[in-house]
């Protein structure tokens, strides 16, 4: 469990919201409310995605929520969420570093509500194909978005894929909604969704390259230079989460932590190359708890990284 924290704390801030909102609904699904009628029911109907209108003009939070659910069960429904999971990690954590919390999580929310529209946009103009109605849920709208605004921004970024090689990204993004039209009567899965969420993603890339940022909205989320770190909503989340895993510290230990890390920047540096303790770990665990993993320097990043190889 350690090592799990460890890794979950070196993520970035967005990437560790989304991992934690969609693995805890996840399981909560599987080994609760799937077992209950009212609670199934509850998920299904009100927290899902039933694109028929005029019901979604009366429950507009579908348009995000079905974007933290991964209703299958059984290998298929693990296999959903695990990729969905891994290809937001595997795209998302470089641009998240380069370009902001704020905008990776905008990116993920963007992207569920442009899946969602043009689900409900289609549903409305083909209402006997199916792939354009029922239930949908899931994150793949909100990950192509993401994939898509990286592959528009960085046209040259590739990625290497196993059995296939090196790979430019936006040909990964075009083969995937090719795919999507070859087989969509097949089923399983929402065409409409996947386009939209890539749609979502061209036009937040776009107007991003044209000076026009379209993820204001969310800097109050994190920490931004119009709010502070004190007032960032995420981060307080992060210190409670900190705090949680901890075993419930209190706020006067993690200001003393945050406070010695401070004092002992040089003793980090003079145990670089030497066997990190368990006590030097957790203060660096302690200060992301705190003040996020991006108030770390290169230096100790690079600790946290050589100790989580040596464990």
């Amino acid at each position: 469990m350690e090592k799990i924290r460890q890794w979950y704390l070196l993520q970035p801030r967005a990437i560790r919201r989304f991992l934690l909102a969609n693995v805890v609904v996840y399981l909560l699904w599987n080994f609760v409310f799937v077992h209950f009628q009212a609670s199934s029911f509850f998920v299904y109907n009100v927290l899902a995605l039933n694109p028929n209108l005029p019901d979604i003009l009366y429950k507009p939070w579908q348009l995000v929520t079905y974007s933290f659910l991964h209703l299958g069960l059984g290998l298929g429904g693990f296999l959903h969420i695990l990729f969905n999971m891994l290809w937001m990690m595997w795209i998302g954590r470089d641009y998240e570093e380069v370009y902001g919390s704020s905008r990776l999580f905008a990116l993920y929310i963007i992207g569920g509500v442009g899946g969602a529209l043009m689900t409900v946009f289609l549903h409305g103009l083909f209402p006997s194909i199916g792939v354009f109605g029922g239930i949908v849920h899931g994150a793949s709208a909100s990950v192509l978005c993401i994939m898509t605004a990286v592959a528009v921004k960085n046209p040259e970024k590739s990625i290497a894929l196993m059995f296939i090689g090196v790979v430019r990204l936006s040909h990964v993004v075009v083969g995937f909604l090719v795919l999507d039209i070859l087989f969509v009567s097949a089923g399983g899965a929402s065409v409409s969704a996947h386009w939209g969420g890539a749609s979502a993603g061209y036009i937040f890339a776009r107007a991003f390259l044209a000076g026009n940022d379209l993820s204001r909205w969310a800097n109050p989320l994190f920490d931004s230079r119009g709010a502070s770190r004190d007032q960032s909503i995420m981060h307080r989340l992060d210190l409670w989460i900190g705090q949680r895993s901890r075993g419930g510290r209190r706020d006067k230990s993690m200001h003393e932590t945050s406070m010695g890390v401070n004092s002992k920047k040089g003793a980090l540096h003079a145990e670089t190359d030497k066997k990190l303790n368990q006590s030097t770990i957790d203060e660096l665990l302690d200060k992301i708890s705190e003040v996020g993993y991006d108030a770390l320097s290169a230096e100790e990043r690079r600790i946290l990284y050589e100790a989580g190889n040596d464990r």
